[in-house]
């Protein structure tokens, strides 16, 4: 096996090299993909998903908001669809949920105000 020196580097850039917008999308989106597996989405019926679990996807959920909500300023054109994305799985959690929050105090909510 050869040594890790010896890896290729023409796809490995520097982090410094990274525009802050790649980093925030990126961050964005994984924790978008991340919220809507824990609520189910990725399979056929969400309710018998083995993957739920809504008390990882409220963590994602509200990380994804404040992230959203704090960057939005910064996201130009990209956050419109970061924004219905978000709302999305808002949405989906809401749907999910037994019994739903109040308007105003389901997951991120507090960032972004009452999603219905």
């Amino acid at each position: 096996m050869a040594p890790v020196t010896d890896l290729p580097t023409d796809n490995v850039r520097e982090l410094s090299d990274v525009p802050s917008i790649e980093v925030i999308s990126k961050a964005s989106i994984m924790l978008l993909s991340a919220a809507a597996e824990r609520l189910g989405l990725a399979d056929e019926d969400p309710d018998t998903s083995p993957r739920r679990d809504l008390d990882e996807a409220r963590r994602l959920i509200t990380a994804l908001a404040g992230l959203v909500t704090a960057s939005a300023e910064y996201l130009g054109p990209h956050a419109g669809p970061l924004r219905e994305g978000l709302q999305s799985v808002q949405r989906a959690f809401r749907e999910a949920s037994a019994v739903p929050d109040e308007p105003g105090q389901g997951p991120g909510e507090k960032f972004t105000g009452p999603v219905y």
